[in-house]
């Protein structure tokens, strides 16, 4: 497997329609006029991705007032992520991607370091794109806890 692509800032999102942890779809372009946050994580209900989305949660409503929507992405199916959901109080949609072509397109799956190990799998990435549909800001490899903190700062939402 070649390295992923890299996307970067200007570059245009790729768009997608995938099924939700409610049952319904989430198509990007109907974000449009917003900031969106999509961050990808490799697993629902792991402690690492669990941490991170919970941190997400706890910002949800300072980063809505700055105008982002967030939204969570991973090749879980939509029952899981609806057990997640519940589970952790998650206020934002998860969207399903299991044959992982979304995530190839962000440039989120392929060839990553894990434990000193190459392997193939989700790269825990977060993505800025604007209002327009562009991307912002593109973060790969990000850490599980601390990334949230390390966002809202990036963003100028701390001081």
């Amino acid at each position: 497997m070649t390295e992923a692509i890299r996307l970067t800032t200007g570059d245009p999102a790729p768009t997608f329609t995938l099924p939700t942890d409610t049952g319904d779809q989430l198509s990007l372009s109907d974000l449009r006029g917003r900031k969106v946050i999509l961050y990808v994580y490799p697993s629902a209900m792991t402690p690492g991705c669990t941490k991170q989305a919970c941190d997400f949660r706890d910002s949800l409503a300072s980063l809505t007032a700055a105008g982002y929507d967030v939204v969570g992405i991973s090749p879980d199916t939509p029952a899981k992520l609806a057990k997640f959901r519940e589970h952790d109080a998650l206020t934002f949609p998860l969207v399903s991607d299991q044959d992982r072509s979304v995530l190839t397109a962000y440039g989120a799956y392929g060839e990553k370091k894990l434990y000193g190990k190459t392997v193939v799998g989700v790269i825990r990435s977060t993505f800025v794109i604007d209002e327009k549909g562009a991307i912002q800001q593109a973060f790969y490899n990000v850490k599980a806890t601390g990334h949230v903190a390390k966002l809202r700062k990036d963003l100028g939402l701390d001081n």
